[in-house]
């Protein structure tokens, strides 16, 4: 199976100068220093120095992953079915006054307290918080509805492969059910280090074949340095349910897209270190149609189609500005395994404007 990540790109036009940008290198983040994980979420340093000692010219650019990741992000998040259509939540935890008016909810408000280690090992953790809906400025007073951990790294590791940019972009690839992955893509904005979308792409694997079985949106923004949960932005909050509003207009994402930047890492079979960091690499042009692309709200959508004979490819994007995109790609073989080979990570611009994107593609193999 096969993983590749983000991309910025914009469509191609009559040809002008275009600008080479690195992959998203952002200012540094509002934050301060961060807690530690603590001894149950983090991973043990008692690694051997040959180990070690290939992993340690990553370690300042997983130090600015760790800054720019870390903290506590609030927003909404929304399911959708396979074909983008937002599923209502269910009705005991809607609020009654919603019911009584014939209002559809869609979206919760959520928490995701995250935390990648500063120092030593590579770790990384978050907690998925679900909120019950309120009403009005009930949002200060809150209740969980359910929370989820993920962690990657030590023990407890729960991720096949994650890989990741100085940025604060991600790719991680998760085994849930028997036979079902989630890809999930974080892309934050290119001109906003304090504002991110996740998209987890719920993919069961059947035989041979792959096949989309749901898509999870979280619109997300910073609001400080890592508490585990402790405070809530309620009222305060500065997104907004999303889940019913217009979506991207199709003709904006198909196309040919012109990288201006790429980068690119491998995964060995059988390597036990899930973690790699994007490395620069030469840039690429795509061509994105209509076929299998599910446009969604926020700007954003997704696809799950056979790329090469054999290979399979799951795509988020985000259109973030006219002619602008960050996307992310996994490739996997068609029967879930991801592949074994150099993967590429691409910046993308139009001709039109002058600054870009952002790719990566993520390769590695597991059984």
């Amino acid at each position: 199976m096969l993983l590749s990540g983000n991309v910025l790109s914009t469509p191609i036009k009559p040809l002008k100068t275009l600008v080479t940008s690195s992959p998203l290198r952002l200012p540094s983040p509002p934050c301060k220093k961060l807690a530690k994980l603590s001894a149950a979420s983090s991973s043990s340093s008692s690694a051997s120095t040959t180990v070690l000692q290939p992993l340690q010219p990553l370690i300042p650019i997983w130090t600015e992953f760790s800054a720019r990741v870390s903290g506590e992000w609030d927003g909404f998040g929304a399911d959708f079915t396979s074909a983008g259509c937002p599923i209502e939540l269910p009705e005991n935890v809607v609020p009654e006054a919603y019911r009584e008016w014939g209002v559809e909810v869609f979206d919760w408000q959520t928490q995701c307290p995250t935390l990648a280690s500063e120092s030593g090992d590579r770790s990384f953790f978050y907690k998925l918080i679900r909120l019950l809906p309120t009403v009005g400025c009930e949002a200060d007073a809150a209740t969980r509805h359910s929370v989820e951990e993920r962690v990657v790294g030590n023990l407890e590791n729960g991720a096949l492969a994650f890989g990741y940019d100085s940025s604060g972009c991600y790719v991680a690839v998760w085994p849930r059910a028997a036979g079902v992955l989630e890809l999930e893509h974080c892309l934050v904005a290119p001109g906003n280090r304090e504002e991110r979308v996740r998209v987890v792409q719920l993919v069961k694997v059947e035989a041979k074949e792959m096949r989309l079985a749901g898509i999870k949106v979280f619109s997300e923004q910073w609001y400080g340095p890592f508490r585990n949960g402790e405070q809530l932005g309620g009222c305060a909050i500065r997104e907004s349910g999303f889940a019913a509003t217009k979506k991207v207009e199709v003709s904006e994402v198909v196309g040919e897209w012109q990288s201006t930047s790429t980068a690119a890492l491998r995964f060995q079979a059988g390597e036990k270190d899930v973690f790699r960091e994007l490395i620069e690499d030469r840039p690429q042009k795509s061509i994105r149609d209509e076929v299998d692309l599910v446009a969604l709200p926020k700007q954003l959508w997704c696809l799950l189609k056979e790329k090469n004979v054999g290979e399979v490819s799951a795509e988020v994007g985000w259109l973030f500005d006219h002619d602008h995109a960050l996307t992310s790609r996994c490739v996997f073989l068609q029967d879930g395994r991801l592949k074994a080979r150099d993967s590429i990570i691409t910046g993308s611009c139009g001709a039109i404007k002058d600054m870009i994107i952002i790719c990566v593609s993520l390769h590695c193999h597991f059984s």
